[in-house]
């Protein structure tokens, strides 16, 4: 008994040593994509930080991200997306509003000679989106006291959060996909249009994208997402819940961005890595293409740590099968 207990041992030692490192990094992401050996690239003694919005701006990138011990929004800046400066807060806590505890989650958008950014603001159990411009990126204004989104209908329950906005210049209209739902983690995706980023107009189909009830990755929730123009189509970047506290992420595409969502044969396209700073869940991507080159960020959490990191995809093909529409 013992004899075979050692060599089952061997043979599983070996069976690893045959697949080596980058076999188990692979196996972590799906589709071409590949996480940082740098990861995570933000983090560490900043406590925790989550929910990005990045910019390629000019010759660095600039991210903004939810800073949970500051309740603020900060801005970090890079030449590289993977090593960052110093944080600075760009938007903070407003005590005069009944809103706004705390604020995270933001999307930012330059737009017409200036930054747009589009906020979730935290407080009394509930979640809204307020609306805040700048002319640098660094020092930021509120657009009007009150939120430009709050949860209205009875998908959105206590939360609207999340936000990601486009430019539509066919249209003249800012177009916005968002989370609603529960306020620990919303369940599931929204639109809403605006000619000038403080009025909106729901979608009166909402939701336009929920859980898939047929997918154990993802049959819990679905929430966060950022739309991506790309050859012709809407390419949607989400999180995917198993359950509360278990997340991965996952990539679709729709012609329309509202209507026929075709998930990824591969996905999720980046799990939690066992044993990993991400070992629990992968959540909120934000991906740019940059180049011959995507690249996008994520925060992973293990137990109750929670840090930003990358990953890359070669090409701008993203493997979708061609049959489909």
């Amino acid at each position: 008994m013992n004899s075979l207990i050692i060599r089952i041992v061997l043979c599983l030692n070996m069976t690893a040593f045959a697949f080596g490192a980058d076999d188990v990094k692979k196996a972590e992401t799906s589709a071409g994509w590949v996480k940082s050996d740098a990861n995570p690239v933000l983090g560490g003694k900043l406590g925790t930080c989550f929910d990005v919005a990045v910019l390629r701006d000019d010759d660095k990138y600039r991210m903004w991200f939810s800073w949970r011990p500051k309740k603020s929004i900060a801005l970090v800046e890079s030449t590289d997306g993977v090593h960052w400066g110093e944080p600075k807060i760009a938007l903070g806590p407003n005590p005069k509003s009944d809103w706004e505890e705390e604020v995270n989650r933001p999307v930012v958008l330059k737009h017409d000679g200036k930054y747009h950014m589009w906020f979730t603001g935290q407080a009394r159990g509930r979640s809204n989106i307020g609306y805040a411009t700048s002319s640098d990126g660094i020092v930021w204004e509120r657009v009007g006291e009150k939120p430009v989104l709050s949860p209205e209908e009875p998908w959105e329950k206590v939360a609207v959060m999340c936000p990601h906005v486009v430019w539509d210049d066919v249209r003249f209209l800012f177009r916005m996909w968002y989370s609603g739902g529960e306020q620990m983690e919303p369940n599931a995706i929204g639109y809403a249009t605006s000619p000038d980023g403080r009025e909106w107009t729901k979608f009166p189909a909402n939701p336009i994208f929920t859980a898939d009830p047929e997918s154990p990755w993802e049959k819990h929730k679905v929430t966060a997402s950022q739309v991506v123009k790309s050859g012709g189509w809407h390419i949607m970047f989400y999180i995917g819940f198993r359950d509360e506290n278990h997340a991965q992420i996952g990539i679709a595409r729709s012609r329309d961005g509202l209507t026929q969502w075709e998930r990824h044969p591969a996905n999720p396209i980046i799990s939690p890595g066992a044993g990993k700073w991400d070992a629990d869940a992968c959540y909120k991507p934000f991906a740019i293409r940059d180049g011959n080159k995507w690249l996008l960020w994520f925060n992973g959490r293990r137990e109750s740590v929670e840090q930003i990191g990358m990953a890359t995809h070669d090409g701008e093909d993203l493997g979708f099968p061609e049959n489909q529409q």
